[in-house]
């Protein structure tokens, strides 16, 4: 059985005593999810983890967030980092860093050793500031994480992690990589094994703990999901 279907099948035993805007969230980002695994499903034939990352983003998206104003980019690390305290202060088994711990000697360190998921990087790439100005503040970066690791700092890991993935998916989404292109394949296979491992624990704390106040989805009125 599939993530998505275990996660929806909780959600129709309890959804009748949630708030409005929580079922929608949950049931939007699970809805994205169960399509993320069916591009996982046919990975081995067409390789398409293009659609297989852009699914699982909408999905994290559905889940966090309920304001659509064009903000910046720190604003959006900002919601990234606040999520992510709530989640850890109610993830009592500790998934949120196992997952970190089990794929920091891989994919994790992965994802923070490869510059083409760093926005500094490309702003010295497009002249918005010196050339090569990105290297100590990347080197510097891997050393916050490595530290924040080492303390159980959930929080920060995820949030530089997050502020990676966030790079990869201006990159898709706003035209800026080829389809199926040979030049960001690493990044993209960690980026949809660390989404697809985070978005089904993330959903399920959400569920967990209903009673709390999630906050409306976005786009809310009238939508029947």
């Amino acid at each position: 059985m599939s993530e998505a279907t275990k996660l929806k099948e909780f959600q129709r035993a309890h959804r009748d005593n949630w708030g409005a805007g929580l079922s929608l969230r949950v049931h939007r980002a699970i809805s994205w999810l169960a399509r993320a695994e069916q591009e996982r499903g046919q990975a081995l034939d067409e390789g398409d983890s293009d659609a297989e990352f852009i699914f699982l983003w909408i999905s994290f998206n559905a889940a966090y967030a309920n304001e659509y104003d064009a903000i910046s980019r720190d604003k959006t690390r900002d919601l990234y980092t606040t999520f992510f305290e709530r989640l850890v202060g109610l993830d009592d088994e500790r998934k949120l860093y196992n997952i970190i711990w089990g794929q920091y000697s891989s994919t994790v360190r992965s994802l923070l050793d490869n510059q083409y998921v760093y926005q500094p990087f490309w702003d010295c790439e497009i002249g918005k500031r010196e050339p090569d100005c990105w290297q100590e503040s990347f080197e510097q970066a891997k050393e916050v994480a490595k530290r924040a690791l080492a303390k159980q700092d959930v929080v920060t890991v995820w949030s530089i992690v997050m502020d990676r993935l966030y790079t990869l998916r201006n990159q898709l989404i706003h035209g800026g990589a080829t389809w199926n292109g040979s030049w960001n394949r690493d990044q993209l296979r960690d980026a949809t094994r660390l989404l697809g491992e985070l978005m089904p624990v993330v959903i399920q704390l959400m569920m967990d703990n209903a009673h709390l106040v999630w906050g409306d989805a976005g786009y809310f009125v009238g939508d029947k999901g």
